[in-house]
């Protein structure tokens, strides 16, 4: 089916009437957010996993070779015995402080690589480097200003972003990505975060 509205109504409809006690999807870089919220929303028990450890698994039990229809029972055969547990889907909030996180990492990555291309060139190319790295140092602090206000905002990730920079070695940037990428940590108490 098309990855698109019409695409995306149309499976949440088949899939429905077939009334799975689970539907395992792997990650494909975003293009799964649609099908997976569409899902989720219709209240079906979904999980989306990493394709490498799919993958991984596929291989531990012998089946070396790749097409779709193989995939597609790889996945089936590791949902089965895996069994990974629907958690609900963040909120838009969470979803919008992740996007803003992982295009920082992004710049972050491209201005590493600016850096180096730097150390080994001279004259015009060194200035037209310089610019880039600096408008990759701009884009970078608006987006932490960015991430600043957001987290502001709610008196939830305020807290825990207060929290943890509370512990010694933890700034902001860290306190940002352990609440975004690992948000079992919303859940602890100031105790178990001190121990």
């Amino acid at each position: 089916m098309p990855n698109d509205a019409s695409g995306v109504a149309a499976l949440v409809d088949r899939v429905q009437a077939l009334q799975p006690t689970l539907i395992v999807l792997e990650a494909t870089g975003g293009l799964e957010r649609a099908v997976t919220s569409a899902l989720a929303t219709a209240g079906l028990p979904v999980v989306v996993v990493n394709p490498r450890q799919v993958r991984d698994f596929a291989r531990a039990t012998g089946q070396l070779a790749k097409t779709e229809a193989l995939d597609a029972r790889a996945l089936a055969h590791c949902a089965d015995v895996i069994r990974p547990t629907p958690r609900p889907l963040p909120d838009a909030q969470t979803q919008e402080l992740r996007a803003l996180l992982g295009r920082r990492q992004q710049l972050i990555g491209m201005r590493t690589a600016a850096q180096h291309r730097l150390a080994g060139t001279s004259g015009r190319l060194t200035q037209d480097i310089a610019a880039h790295i600096a408008w990759l140092n701009e884009r970078v602090a608006t987006l932490d200003g960015d991430l600043e206000t957001l987290l502001r905002a709610s008196p939830r990730w305020r807290e825990n972003d207060d929290l943890l920079q509370r512990a010694k070695g933890i700034g902001p940037v860290w306190a940002r990505t352990l609440l975004l990428e690992l948000p079992e940590l919303g859940t602890l108490t100031r105790q178990e975060i001190a121990a």
